[in-house]
C-alpha cells in the first residue's frame, strides 16, 4: 500500500519532451479522448442530433493511426528513449537537428511522419465539422489548436503549407456541411457574400499570424536552447581543464622534491665511490638512475609545457609570421619541420592574440606529428586565409588513425603514446586554447595516410581582445611554471 507522500509508480501518461515525437502522439491521445468525450457529451446530455457512426469512424482513424506510430517505434526505437526524437527544426527552414539521444534516427523520416499525421488530423477535424455544423460549430477554432502544434513540430515550411490547407478546408465548410439543430446559424451559403468574404478573411488572417509567431517562437527557443548547450559544455570544459590542470601541478609539484632529493644523494654516491674499488656494474647503476631522472625531469617538463606556462598570457599584435617563427623557437629537430607561410598576404596578415599561447598549441600540434613521423619523418606546417580566419595545417608522415581513435583525439589523458613519452593532455588543452579564441581544431586522418591538423582562428578578435585589455587573461594556463627547477637545481650544483 503506497503511503500519501509516495510517487505513482507507472504515470497515466509517460512524460515526454517538448517538441518530440512521442509528445505528438500524447496530444493525439488526448484528442481523441476529448473528442469521443464531446460527442458523447452532445448526444447523451445535449441531445444533439449529429450522425454519431461517421464522428466515430473519424475518431477510431485518429486512434487506429497512432496505435499504429507506436508499434512502429517500439519495433524500430527498440532499446532507445523515443521521447528524445526530436523533430523540431531550427527557423531558416534548415534540415533539423536531432536530439544527441537520438543520434541514430532518422529526421527527415520523422519531419515527414508527422507532417502527415498532423494534415490527417487537419483531414478527420474538417471532415466532424462536415458532419457536425460547419463552420458554425465552435470547435471550428481547433484549427488553430493544429495549427500551433504544427508550428512546434516541423519546419516552417510544412508549417506553411498546413496552414494552406487548413484554410482550405475551413473556405469549403462555409460552402457544404450538414447543418446541426442547435448548432447551425444560418444555412450553407450558395454564392459569395460579404459575410461569408469576412469570415474566410478573418480566420486565414489568425491562422497566418498564428503560424508566423508559433514558427517564429519555436525557432529562437531552440537556438537559446542550442546556445545554452554550448555554453554548459564550455563551462563544463573549463571545470575539467583547471581540475586537470591543478592535478597535474599538484603532483608535478609533489614529485619534484623527492626526485631532486634522489637526483642529489646519487651524485654526492658518485663523489664518494670515485676512489674507492667497485665492480663495474655500480657505476653501469649510477648512470642508469641519474638516466632515469632525467628522464623524470623531462616529463615534468612535458606536463608544464601541455598545460601552458603560468606567466601572464597578454594579448599581442603580431602577424602570422611572426606567430610561426615564435612557434618555432620551442619545436625540438626544427630540421624535421618544412613551414610553407603562404603568399606575403598571408605572412604579413595582422593579429591579436596571446601570442605564446597560441605558439604553444600549434608547438603541441608539431610535437605530435613529430611522435607519430618517427625518428626520420617530417612535417609539415602551411599557413591560408580563409573567409575572415587563418587556417594553420600541420601534416605529419605517419600511420594516421583510426575511426576510433580520431573520434577521442583530444580526450583528457588519453594518448596512443607509449609509456613515458605523453599524459594525454597535450591535444586536449590545445583544444581548449583555440576553442577559447572563438577557433576550432578538427583532424583529418586514415590508416596508413599520415594525419592533418587543422586550426582554424578568427582574424576579429575584438570582443575578446576589449576583455583582454581589462587586465584579464587567457583561462587556459596551469600554475607549473618552476616545478622542474628543484631537479635544475640538483644539477646544476
Amino acid at each position: 500500500m503506497l503511503a500519501a507522500r509516495d510517487p505513482i509508480p507507472i504515470p497515466l501518461i509517460a512524460p515526454a519532451r517538448r517538441g518530440s515525437f512521442t509528445w505528438l502522439l500524447h496530444l493525439r491521445w488526448m484528442a481523441v479522448a476529448g473528442q469521443l468525450i464531446t460527442i458523447l457529451a452532445a448526444v447523451f446530455l445535449a441531445d444533439v442530433k449529429i450522425p454519431v457512426t461517421p464522428l466515430l469512424i473519424l475518431v477510431a482513424i485518429t486512434a487506429v493511426t497512432n496505435l499504429m506510430c507506436v508499434a512502429w517505434l517500439y519495433y524500430t526505437q527498440a532499446g532507445r528513449s523515443t521521447s528524445g526524437l526530436v523533430i523540431q527544426s531550427n527557423d531558416s527552414g534548415e534540415n533539423p537537428t536531432t536530439d544527441p539521444f537520438a543520434a541514430e534516427d532518422d529526421p527527415t523520416l520523422l519531419q515527414s511522419i508527422a507532417l502527415a499525421l498532423m494534415l490527417l488530423d487537419l483531414v478527420t477535424l474538417t471532415l466532424m465539422l462536415y458532419f457536425s455544423g460547419g463552420a458554425d460549430n465552435p470547435f471550428s477554432f481547433f484549427y488553430f489548436v493544429n495549427l500551433a502544434v504544427g508550428g512546434v513540430m516541423i519546419r516552417p515550411r510544412p508549417a506553411w503549407s498546413m496552414t494552406a490547407f487548413a484554410i482550405i478546408g475551413y473556405m469549403i465548410l462555409l460552402r457544404f456541411n450538414v447543418p446541426v439543430e442547435g448548432i447551425t446559424i444560418r444555412q450553407p451559403a450558395t454564392d459569395f457574400n460579404l459575410h461569408t468574404g469576412g469570415l474566410l478573411f478573418a480566420f486565414s488572417t489568425c491562422a497566418t499570424v498564428v503560424t508566423y509567431y508559433v514558427t517564429r517562437t519555436a525557432g529562437e527557443l531552440q537556438n537559446r536552447e542550442r546556445e545554452l548547450r554550448r555554453a554548459q559544455a564550455a563551462q563544463a570544459a573549463s571545470h575539467r581543464l583547471e581540475g586537470l590542470t591543478t592535478l597535474a601541478a599538484g603532483a608535478a609539484h609533489e614529485l619534484a622534491t623527492p626526485l631532486s632529493t634522489i637526483d642529489v644523494i646519487v651524485r654526492e654516491l658518485s663523489r664518494h665511490l670515485e676512489d674507492c674499488e667497485k665492480p663495474p656494474s655500480v657505476d653501469t647503476d649510477l648512470r642508469l638512475i641519474d638516466g632515469q631522472l632525467e628522464m623524470c625531469r623531462q616529463i615534468l617538463a612535458r606536463m608544464r609545457s601541455a598545460a601552458g606556462d603560468a606567466m601572464a598570457h597578454r594579448w599581442d599584435q603580431t602577424t602570422v609570421g611572426d606567430l610561426i617563427d615564435a612557434t618555432l623557437e620551442g619545436i625540438r629537430d626544427p630540421h624535421r619541420v618544412d613551414v610553407d607561410d603562404g603568399s606575403d598576404r598571408v605572412e604579413n596578415q595582422e593579429l591579436w592574440v596571446p601570442r605564446e599561447a597560441v605558439a604553444q598549441a600549434i608547438r603541441n600540434l608539431i610535437h605530435n606529428g613529430l611522435d607519430a613521423s618517427g625518428s626520420e619523418g617530417r612535417v609539415r606546417v602551411e599557413t591560408a586565409l580563409d573567409d575572415q580566419h587563418l587556417q594553420l595545417m600541420v601534416h605529419d608522415c605517419g600511420n594516421g588513425m583510426t575511426g576510433d581513435v580520431l573520434e577521442r583525439a583530444g580526450e583528457p589523458f588519453f594518448t596512443t603514446k607509449e609509456p613515458g613519452r605523453g599524459i594525454g593532455l597535450g591535444l586536449f588543452l590545445t583544444r581548449n586554447v583555440i576553442s577559447q579564441l572563438g577557433g576550432d581544431l578538427k583532424f583529418e586522418s586514415s590508416p596508413g595516410q599520415g594525419t592533418r591538423a587543422i586550426v582554424r582562428l578568427p582574424l576579429q578578435q575584438d570582443d575578446i581582445r576589449l576583455h583582454s585589455n581589462s587586465g584579464t587573461e587567457l583561462n587556459a594556463v596551469s600554475p607549473l611554471s618552476g616545478v622542474d627547477t628543484k631537479l635544475a637545481d640538483s644539477k646544476s650544483g
